[in-house]
């Protein structure tokens, strides 16, 4: 799949959890159901970081096509190291490593120890991340005629107003975690499921994905998990783009009125 598609696959999938927690009485506080969508679809980019042209390559610059090179290379070199005798040799890293389950916790694991013992520079690095990420996942086509200075901007604003906003008490700093010290622990979550989305819209496609590594399924560690081939796409389709694009604003839009206890 394709940047918008991930970002607002990973939005609507935060705003489903959201709905289910007011379904059953628990709802999320709206700042929480605002930015954990907008982390969440940021997150669902993350896992491209192992391709040099994705649109993560393009967020941060040098930085960030740096990271992917290093990425690229690590997830070669354990693709390389661990792969079993059904799975095929390649040269690159893509959708290995970072493609992963256990990738998609550690991302989540580090967020939250950053953002909990970093203190508020540290919730605000998180955000301002994810908030670049969903910026360019989510108004793509505006994000790539702009200048990358703007849509930084544009991302240190959106992460010091949600700061302020979530560190309000009742807003959401301690939504899920409530024990002293545990102030944003929940901030890891979002960017789980956005890894975990990520790799199910993968899987969707022709090339599937090893979402399961390193669990071993016949001869194979990375095992291409996915439909059968008859109902998968190529990425950048009509499937994907006249399809799977508006179910995903239409399911937003109605998680969105759910969790906020407009209907239901």
């Amino acid at each position: 799949m394709m940047g918008p598609a991930h970002a607002l696959s990973g939005a609507a999938a935060w705003v489903a959890v959201g709905a289910v927690a007011a379904v059953l009485d628990e709802p999320m506080p709206w700042p929480v159901l605002l930015a954990g969508a907008l982390i969440t679809a940021g997150a669902a980019l993350a896992p491209d970081l192992d391709h040099k042209a994705a649109t993560i390559s393009r967020a941060f610059g040098p930085v960030s096509r740096w990271t992917c090179e290093v990425i690229d290379q690590v997830s070669t070199a354990v693709y390389r190291s661990t792969r079993g005798k059904g799975d095929a040799r390649r040269s690159g890293g893509h959708r290995t490593l970072t493609h992963t389950w256990p990738w998609a916790v550690m991302c989540g694991a580090v967020a939250a120890a950053v953002a909990v013992y970093g203190g508020r520079w540290g919730v605000l690095a998180v955000l301002f991340v994810h908030m670049v990420l969903a910026i360019e996942g989510l108004l793509w086509r505006h994000a790539r005629v702009s200048s990358d200075v703007l849509v930084w901007l544009l991302g240190v604003t959106s992460a010091w107003m949600l700061a302020d906003i979530l560190d309000d008490p009742g807003n959401g700093s301690h939504w899920l975690f409530d024990r002293p010290g545990q102030q944003y622990l929940w901030i890891g979550l979002p960017i789980v499921l956005g890894a975990l989305v990520h790799c199910v819209g993968d899987a969707l496609t022709v090339s599937g994905c090893p979402i399961l590594w390193p669990i071993p399924i016949g001869r194979k560690r990375w095992y291409p998990v996915g439909p059968p081939k008859g109902m998968r796409f190529r990425a950048g389709s009509r499937v994907e783009v006249k399809v799977l694009t508006p179910i995903f604003m239409g399911l937003s839009a109605i998680g969105a009125l759910v969790a906020l206890r407009v209907v239901g």
